[in-house]
């Protein structure tokens, strides 16, 4: 999980220091609800989402020992407004290691009023994020730049990878020896449970993307009785959770790095790199080692110039910025608007740094990882042959996996036939959750329904501008209605036109919504 600095940055969100309460007597009892504890919302709107409520609850570090160690999780929520609710629904916007606080009103804002206003659209700071306590901050500065060379041409600039993963985790055991054992995407779902349970229903809806995805694919099959809706958006592959998926992003993202040197290509008047592709690509990489030499501005060298081209993979409206930053440094000298892509793209801050640390923490402890280094190594350069763009860029994100401190289980099998109807949302040139993912989990989640963007490449799709499917989403959390197909897929709809050159310092993105939206879901998930 990569947060951007600068560029499209949420809106603060202040969780109420409360704690749940007891039981409300008084609390009406109904088919749908039961008697809840009772979660003291307070005011926390923000200028973009004046209606949010924050609120704090207490659940424990182990479920399984549920009166010993207590931590809090961060609420936010957007009360409906009708007489009649839907009950809550939930929404992660992925990770691990994502923030959900703002998304809770983003959410609420860009769905129809009457579809929203009958819902508490309820976000969270799963544990170990954000607001919540304790907030996970292993190794701070750990992307600090200017970092060795990511691909590791010499014995020596492996060696300094090694050294700074295994430094990583250490750092993690050290700090949060009794905390890691239960980060990681079981006890999140038990603590999500806990959230439907102090709304005081007895059912939830459940809105996830990326990583979001498969925590709510894992709530389900934990507590297939207690989900009301579930939409799904832009699916991680939970046959290959977490060391295959990863190596399937590299060839992803290489697909898509080369579409941005396409859409490059089409506008040659605008940036002055040429009109072949590969050309164009031959230019990126001579850019990269020339910053391995010697780093633009003492900030941006190799590693950080893969950090701030990595987002255009999830996003295409990040693609003008970025192309206008690579011809300024080829063609004018001028590493100026490079450095500032950098800052706005590719630099951690604190908040970033907590991400990165709930990353490693769940993702280390979800599932094994090969703790011999020797297989790492092979498989990076058999997949950096073919792509080389994120391929050890990724391998050393993750490295800490290979050190970490505590033990995995088996990954769990999320596959369920006792779910109603989920809504399941895809982008076929999706990077970050390739394709083949959707369709794993259409096939797994029996009754489920699968829209695809076709030619889409953007990492979270509904919600972001694509009025086709927000049909689909709507209708669905409106009343249920799926659409079914007659084969594998149950409804197409056309991806939104990529954007155009920057004009007057300003994008014309795709849609507004849509980058208020990935500057809430972030990168690495």
């Amino acid at each position: 999980m990569r947060q951007r600095a600068a560029v499209l940055c949420a809106a603060a969100v202040v969780a109420a220091t409360v704690t749940a309460g007891p039981a409300d007597a008084s609390a009406p009892g109904t088919a749908d609800t039961v008697p809840a504890a009772a979660l003291a919302w307070k005011s926390c709107g923000t200028t973009d989402y004046p209606t949010l409520q924050c609120a704090s609850l207490k659940v424990p570090l182990d479920h399984d020992d549920p009166h010993g160690r207590q931590i809090t999780l961060a609420l936010s929520r957007v009360k409906h407004t009708t007489k009649k609710s839907l009950g809550p629904l939930l929404v992660n916007p992925g990770g691990p290691g994502g923030s959900g606080l703002t998304l809770a009103g983003f959410v609420a804002s860009s769905l129809p009023k009457a579809v929203a206003s009958r819902y508490d659209v309820i976000g969270f700071d799963p544990r170990g994020v954000g607001r919540s306590r304790p907030a996970l901050n292993c190794a701070p500065g750990h992307f600090d730049a200017v970092r060795p060379d990511t691909v590791p041409a010499t014995p020596a600039t492996e060696r300094a990878g090694l050294r700074r993963a295994k430094a990583f985790a250490a750092a993690c055991g050290r700090t949060y020896a009794s905390v890691l054992p239960y980060i990681d995407t079981v006890q999140t779902v038990r603590d999500m449970d806990a959230i439907r349970a102090a709304t005081g229903y007895r059912q939830t809806g459940y809105f996830g993307y990326s990583y979001g995805t498969y925590l709510g694919a894992v709530y389900a099959k934990l507590f297939p009785q207690r989900v009301k809706r579930m939409v799904l958006d832009s699916i991680v592959d939970p046959t290959g959770v977490w060391y295959d998926d990863n190596l399937a992003q590299d060839y992803a993202f290489n697909d898509r790095h080369r579409a941005l040197m396409s859409w490059i290509a089409k506008y040659d008047s605008t940036y002055r790199l040429g009109t072949d592709p590969e050309r164009i690509e031959a230019k990126w990489y001579a850019m990269r080692g020339a910053l391995a030499k010697k780093p633009a501005g003492g900030k941006v060298g190799a590693s950080e110039l893969e950090d701030t081209f990595i987002p255009g993979g999830y996003y295409n409206g990040y693609w003008p910025y970025l192309a206008e930053a690579f011809a300024a440094y080829v063609n004018d000298k001028n590493a100026d608007p490079l450095v500032e892509a950098y800052e706005n793209f590719g630099a951690l801050d604190a908040s970033g740094d907590n991400g990165y640390s709930v990353y490693t923490s769940v993702q280390c402890r979800d599932a094994g990882w090969p703790r011999d280094w020797k297989q790492w190594h092979k498989d990076t350069w058999e997949v950096y042959d073919k792509a080389p763009f994120m391929a050890w860029n990724n391998a050393w994100y993750n490295a800490p996996c290979a050190f970490w401190p505590t033990d995995a289980p088996r990954a769990l099998n999320i596959a369920n036939g006792k779910l109603p109807p989920v809504l399941l949302f895809q982008a076929t040139n999706d990077a970050a959750t390739p394709y083949e993912g959707g369709l794993t989990v259409h096939r797994m989640l029996a009754g489920s329904s699968l829209v695809v963007e076709e030619g889409g490449g953007n990492h979270g799709i509904t919600l972001s501008g694509n009025a086709c499917l927000d049909k689909h989403l709507a209708a669905y959390l409106s009343d249920g209605t799926v659409p079914r197909g007659a084969g594998e897929i149950d409804a197409v709809c056309r991806k939104l036109p990529d954007p155009k050159p920057l004009t007057s310092s300003k994008a014309a993105s795709p849609s507004a919504r849509g980058s208020a939206l990935h500057g809430l879901v972030g990168f690495r998930g």
